[in-house]
Parts: C-alpha cells; structure tokens; sequence
C-alpha cells in the first residue's frame, strides 16, 4: 500500500516530466518559426540511470539549431544513498536525521539555454523535490543570463516572476529574488553571472500542497518569462563584437556552474550522468 508521501513523490515527479514535455515542444516549435533556411532544430533524448540501479531520467539536449546553440531540458527521478561528503553538507545545512540516515529521493527538471543571437539572452530555470527520511522539500527558481543587457527584457522576465509567486506569498518575490542576488554571484569576479530572477531551497512550509503548487507556479511561469524574449531577439542583426561578448560571458557562466552551483555539485557527487550533470555548459566560450 502506498504512503502519503510515496504518493506526493509520484505526483512531484510526473508534474516535472510533463513540464519537460511542454518546454521540450515549445522549443521546437519556437525553431520552427526561426530565421534562416537551415533545418529547424530537434532535441536529441537520451534516457540516464544513475550508478547502481538508483533511478534516472531523460537527457534531452538540441545542438546547432535556429535559434538555439545549445539547450538542455534534463528531467530526473533518483534514489539511493548519499556519499560521505554529500552527506555530510546535507547535515551542516540542518536537514533532520542526515547525520545518521543518508537515503534520499529527488526528482526534477533542470534547463539551460544558450543562444545563437547574442541579442537573445541565455537563461536557466530548475524545479525540485528532495527528500530523506527526516525531511522534504523543494528548491528551484529561473534567472536570466543576457551577454548584451536590454531594460526591457530584463522587466518583462521579473514582473512575470513577480506576478506567479503573488498568490503563494506576499513576500516570496522579494525574498527569492534577494536570495538570487546573492546566489548566481560569483565572488572571484565580483559580480553577478546576470540579471537575475529568482531562487529558493529548502522550501517546507509544513504544507506539501501549498509548496507544490508553488513549485508548479515557478514552472509555469517559465515559459511566458522568457519565450517573447527570444522570439523577439532571435532576427536581430549582430556584430562580430555582439559574437564576442556573448563567448566571454558564456565563459564567466562555465565558471559559476563549475566552481559554485549547487546542483553541479550534488549531481556529480551522487553518480547521476555526468553529461547530464554537466549540459549546462555552453558549446563554445572564451576566456580574454
């Protein structure tokens, strides 16, 4: 007989695959509608497992498309036990019962996209859900990586953020966007990787309905963030200079995802597919 909460991981995990879904297809319709007569492109899937039978997932990544450079659109159900130093950090962050017990389950939907056009900004979003024995929670949240800033761009993705954390707390905007601030800083740059947007973990209320639909709420508002953007930018003309800062950004963003992100890190530590781990990075960069 199922337990509530084997039930609440079964509804988590399938929202997050069908989330992946939809982004997966308004991406390729998004490549239908691009400039140019190449051929539109289609993600390539390729189904992970994590080491020792502890679940996986789908790897769906497009290369060399319209629009897209490079995107990835991962979605993962894991389990298993975590490593000593996984642990470890699982426990100095005050999870309950990490210390003696490390089973865990997770499952969620991880994206990054780098762009052809150096106008169209790259952008991130992740949702989640974590458990233990001791605790669940959730994390996710989306934020905006543009190489060549525009005002207007920037305002459109947070009053969209804005406008889907409202209905879950009158001050979940203003605390997840502080809390992105601080996190996609990188301290050996002194400065952020981008604009920003939103970022939240260890999310439990006591109410796993109301976080949920929050989490949905984060997902949701994805796309409508960030689609016009794109759509707008991915015909405007471009400059070898446009070219070239889009690569030295792309480069202080491989440098972020590898020193400092979280998710890297948990990723590569709990034997998950390590090009799964490691599709954030973008295909071409430059350091000056």
């Amino acid at each position: 007989m199922r337990s509530l909460m084997d039930e609440q991981r079964r509804r988590a995990a399938a929202w997050f695959h069908e989330l992946r879904d939809r982004i997966v297809a308004a991406f390729e319709a998004l490549e239908d509608r691009g400039p140019g007569d190449s051929p539109a492109g289609r993600f390539t899937v390729t189904p992970t497992e994590r080491a020792d039978n502890g679940g996986g997932g789908l790897m769906s990544v497009m290369r060399g498309g319209r629009v897209f450079e490079k995107v990835g659109v991962n979605w993962s159900e894991v389990h298993g036990t975590l490593a000593s130093r996984a642990q470890a950090a699982m426990a100095a962050r005050g999870v309950p019962g990490m210390d003696s017990d490390p089973r865990f389950w997770a499952s969620g939907v991880s994206l990054v996209a780098h762009m052809q056009n150096p106008h169209a900004p790259a952008v991130h979003m992740n949702t989640r859900m974590f458990w233990t024995p001791g605790a669940w929670w959730f994390g996710g949240g989306s934020d905006l990586n543009p190489c060549l800033e525009y005002a207007e761009d920037t305002a459109h993705f947070h009053d969209t953020l804005r406008d889907a954390c409202l209905p879950h707390g009158a001050d979940y905007y203003d605390r997840f966007k502080a809390w992105a601030d601080e996190y996609f800083f990188i301290p050996h740059r002194g400065r952020a990787r981008g604009v920003g947007g939103i970022f939240y973990d260890d999310l439990n209320t006591g109410d796993w309905e109301a976080d949920f639909a929050f989490t949905r709420a984060v997902g949701e508002a994805f796309l409508p963030a960030f689609l016009p953007l794109a759509e707008a930018r991915m015909a405007e003309p471009f400059t070898d200079a446009d070219r070239d800062a889009q690569l030295v950004h792309r480069g202080l963003y491989a440098e972020y995802n590898l020193v400092y992100d979280r998710g890297t890190k948990f990723g590569l530590e709990t034997g998950h597919n390590a090009d799964a781990v490691l599709m954030s990075l973008p295909p071409l960069a430059k350091w000056v």
